[in-house]
């Protein structure tokens, strides 16, 4: 049962990810950093540095986050992230389907399975 529950928790993670980074970027840019900092805090999330440049790199190639590199007097240059029209779009529309999901499952839940 523990497989199960693990395997579940993982996928469902997955489908999260990507919206929470994106909910992350919607008030402000911010370099990756700061945003892992932000993100591996978030109970049940499990976001780890591994797992947020390769998503971040994969959101800029789809069009949703723009880049750009500013010199830092700290360190080396920091890469600021930041939503474009089209991650704002997307945004949206997961923020919507994810209230509509609750919604039904609160059904469910509230009816105990039956339609």
């Amino acid at each position: 049962m523990s497989d199960y529950f693990d395997n579940w928790t993982v996928q469902a993670r997955k489908g999260l990810l990507d919206l929470c980074v994106l909910q992350a970027l919607a008030d402000e840019e911010q370099y990756g950093y700061e945003l892992v900092k932000r993100l591996v805090n978030l109970p049940g999330l499990g976001m780890t540095e591994g797992t947020l440049y390769p998503l971040l790199s994969r959101l800029r190639l789809q069009g949703l986050v723009s880049t750009r590199l500013e010199e830092s007097s700290e360190g080396p240059a920091r890469k600021y992230y930041a939503l474009t029209k089209d991650g704002r779009r997307v945004l949206a529309l997961m923020q919507d389907y994810l209230d509509q999901l609750n919604r039904g499952a609160g059904l469910l839940r509230r009816s105990g399975g039956r339609s």
